[in-house]
């Protein structure tokens, strides 16, 4: 799994910190950007504090993601306020053997190789298939959701909240839940006072939703 920070919105703390100031203030919006820095660091911390994370949506992320499978996507496309564009399957080229390998089969040498076998074996049909003049848009039904592919996200600061939220946490599903925490890492980078809490629930508001007493990072 690849992932990479590839734009972001420009001064990506700066601008909801003004949007912030901007609601108790009776400066014009064209004016907001002449507001000293140390001014709006406090008032994005302030407003991120009490919550009112509202105004973090102007505030935009994207993020470029390869070698995951269509399982991972097919969750995260669930994620609705977001922007994809997904790898296509009808129009590539996809005759060379390219999956996901769970770890608990990798671990497992006679699992693994079984499920290597099972991967092959359903590239071999799918070629045969091409080669009989099956179109790809159809012969991609014999794909496993194994099946590697590369997609592009764009999410509102706010949207990644409420994701990270729900895949860094540790009952989400493995491969999805390692996206994210790769995607949180990102995003610190450029915009740390917005994702200073962010994490499972257990981390940004001390809950857990799933009540997984049993979880070691249930809160205590």
């Amino acid at each position: 799994m690849n992932v990479k920070l590839i734009g972001f919105t420009p001064n990506p703390e700066k601008l909801p910190a003004m949007a912030a100031k901007l609601t108790h203030s009776k400066t014009k919006p064209e004016e907001l950007d002449k507001s000293s820095d140390k001014e709006l660091k406090a008032i994005l911390e302030q407003v991120m504090n009490l919550g009112h994370t509202s105004v973090i949506e102007h505030a935009n992320f994207s993020f470029a993601i390869s070698d995951v499978s269509r399982s991972l996507t097919h969750q995260l496309v669930r994620h609705r306020i977001a922007s994809y564009a997904q790898q296509s399957q009808r129009y590539v080229d996809f005759k060379e053997p390219n999956y996901v390998t769970p770890p608990k089969i990798a671990k497992n040498k006679k699992m693994k190789k079984a499920y290597d076998e099972t991967m092959n074996n359903i590239w071999t049909e799918y070629n045969k298939l091409l080669d009989m003049g099956i179109p790809a848009e159809d012969s991609r039904f014999v794909l496993p959701n194994a099946a590697c592919t590369n997609i592009i996200v764009t999410m509102n600061a706010r949207s990644l909240l409420n994701f990270f939220e729900l895949r860094c946490c540790q009952h989400a599903q493995w491969e999805i839940r390692q996206l994210a925490n790769k995607m949180l890492q990102e995003v610190k980078k450029v915009a740390p006072i917005i994702f200073k809490k962010a994490g499972p629930a257990c981390k940004s508001k001390g809950i857990c939703p799933e009540n997984k007493k049993d979880c070691p990072l249930y809160p205590k």
